[in-house]
Order: C-alpha cells, then structure tokens, then sequence
C-alpha cells in the first residue's frame, strides 16, 4: 500500500553533512544467521531494577480509556515490524489531522525555526514528524516487550569518546534529545554501554506505571530529576547517565538561549551535573542522537537500521557563563536535529517561554 505523501530530508536544500555518518540510501539488515546473539541476550545493564507494584486504583473508571488503548495497541506489537511501520504511518497521518492544537504547534515551531523553507515545505515536514512519532509508538512498544526484532539493527558512530572517558574513571552525561523513535534509542544503546536516564514523573499515575515499568526492560537505573541522591550515587559509581535537556521549563533552572535561532528557555541542569562527582575526574559532558535510516515504508523481507551517534565530550565545560553553555549545549542538539529534522518532537511547546515569562506564540 502507497506510502503517505512524506517530507523528505534527502531532498531539502539543507542537506544532512557526511560527516554525521549518515548514507543518502537506507542502509539494510541482511537475514540473521542462525545463532546469532539476540539483543537481550548482548545487552549491558548497570542493574535490574524492580518494577513499580500494580495499585488497584488502576481500575477505577478515570482509567478505562488507557486501558482500551493499550488492549487494542499492544496485541499489534507482535505483527511483522513492516506492518507495524504502515499503521504507525496511519496513526500519524490521523493524528495530525484530528489534533489540531498539536498540528498547530508543530507549524509555529517549524515556522520559527526554518523561515527560510516555503510553507509548503514545512507542512511536509509537519506531517512527517507525526508519521515518525506513529511509527515511534510501536518502536517503543517493541522495545519494552519485543526488543529482540532489533537484533542487528544499529551502527554506531563515535563510540570512542564515551569508553574514552569511562576509562579514565568518569562518569558521562549523555545529552539525548526527545527523538520519535525515543525509548528504542535507549535499547539499541545498550548493546554498547551500560546506561541510567533520568525522567520526570508523568502526571497520570497509570501512565507512569506503564512506562516506568518498560524502561525497566532497557535502563539499569531510572532517576527522578527530585532524586538528587541516586543520581549522585550513579556519578560516583561512574555510570553513563542518559538526559535530555530539550524541552521548555520556564527560567527557575534555566537560562534563555538560543535554538534553531530563536530564543528558548533552556534547563541548565547539565552544567550542574558536570560539577558533581569526582573533582579530579569529573563527569564528561557529551551528546547522543539516535536516528531512523530506513524509510518509514519498510521494504517487504527488510529489516529497520538504526544508528547511533555519539559527539567529543564537550572541552571546558562548564564554564563561568551559564549562558554561553546552554548555547553551547543547544548548539551541538540542533546540528544533530537537523540530520533529519522530521525525527525529532516538534510538538512540544518549545518556545512557551520568554525572558519575562509565557509568550503567546501559541495563541
């Protein structure tokens, strides 16, 4: 079946550097030869943490309405992942068009950050970043309860810079970003390093229950951004610690910056971390971004590739200027968001926030 009409990166004059590792063709999976190690059975953890226990205020009627959702989205994990892509593709497609707050969203926010693209571009680029993040929905599901279809699915580049300095006996801030494919990103990690994250509670009790309980498939250790004791504990014990500082939370811990040229709220909690630990082997700083080579129709009898990329720990950091670092910061997460920009959560109200409080871009 015809895949949905798709901004294609390929195609936009602002072409995704070589540099990044990055081919113009997808690359392909060959057939998995017999014996061949599964994800599971390769991956590295720091630990096995315990899940969170089930509270029967669960079944009370507020929550019916996940537990339809899930009912009918969890039996699908188990189709073909070439299926799983087309109604990935279906729900994106239906999404953007019934959500219209968060179409709209998107479009101020593609507006804001490429001006220079005609409207007709950015609406492609709208559509294709809710088609990514529908298709993310079945990655992550996978990722939690089916992680072994990824098997030999993911390259990495830059790997170095991080066993570099874990070798020298330093913790790594690892500084992700909110990417579509999002929880599958921290699987395909761990066929390479061992890694904690860090994470905010999700307002919904349900909600977090679920998704804490699938991130314990992938993460040794899930720190809340209050557990200021386990994450210390997590730098002195010299882990790699997975954060992302790309969203809007106002200026009580952050400092405006600039992103994509438009000035943002932007946390400064990374600059923090960096100063915790060892003071003769404090934490490196660098920055990861994770990325969807095939294209979101998959190719009948092909496999999904991934690849991971990992920058050079950031030299001199932090410095004396909070906001000299927080450019810095969101300099390194734009260049890697630009590889495919469709791949990253434009929906988010990235620019809620001015130097004197909410603006009302969104209005």
């Amino acid at each position: 079946m015809k895949a949905p009409e798709k901004y294609d990166p390929s195609k936009a004059k602002n072409k995704a550097n070589p540099q990044h590792g990055v081919s113009s063709q997808p690359a392909k999976s060959p057939a998995l030869a017999v014996g061949t190690p599964t994800i599971t059975e390769t991956q590295k953890k720091t630990a096995q943490a315990e899940k969170k226990p089930f509270q029967w205020q669960f079944l009370l009627p507020k929550y019916w309405g996940i537990w339809l959702a899930l009912a009918l989205v969890l039996p699908m994990v188990y189709l073909p992942l070439r299926y799983q892509f087309w109604l990935g593709r279906k729900l994106g497609v239906l999404v953007y068009k019934v959500a219209g707050s968060r179409r709209r969203d998107t479009l101020i926010n593609l507006k804001l950050a490429f001006p220079e693209k005609p409207e007709v571009e950015r609406t492609l680029m709208a559509k294709q970043v809710f088609v990514n993040q529908g298709i993310g929905v079945f990655e992550t599901l996978c990722a939690w309860f089916r992680p072994n279809v990824f098997t030999k699915t993911v390259s990495i580049s830059g790997l170095q810079h991080l066993v570099n300095a874990q070798n020298e006996g330093r913790a790594v801030i690892l500084l992700g970003a909110h990417y579509t494919m999002l929880d599958l990103g921290g699987l395909l990690c761990t066929q390479f390093f061992a890694t904690d994250c860090m994470y905010r509670t999700q307002n919904n009790a349900l909600l977090d229950w679920f998704i804490y309980n699938g991130r314990t498939t992938i993460f040794g250790k899930q720190i809340s951004s209050r557990d200021m004791r386990s994450l210390v504990d997590s730098i002195n014990e010299g882990h790699v610690i997975w954060y992302s500082p790309d969203q809007d939370y106002g200026l009580k811990q952050g400092v405006m910056a600039p992103f994509f040229g438009v000035p943002a709220a932007t946390i400064t909690m990374a600059r923090r971390l960096a100063k915790l630990g060892s003071k003769t082997h404090p934490p490196a700083v660098m920055a990861l971004h994770t990325y969807r080579q095939t294209p979101d129709n998959l190719p009948r009898g092909k496999r999904p590739h991934y690849h991971l990329t990992i920058t050079p720990k950031l030299e001199n950091y932090p410095s004396n200027d909070e906001v000299a670092d927080a450019t810095r910061v969101n300099e390194i997460l734009e260049s890697l968001i630009r590889i495919d920009p469709t791949q990253w959560m434009w929906f988010h109200r990235r620019f809620k926030h001015g130097p004197k409080g909410r603006t009302d871009i969104y209005k």
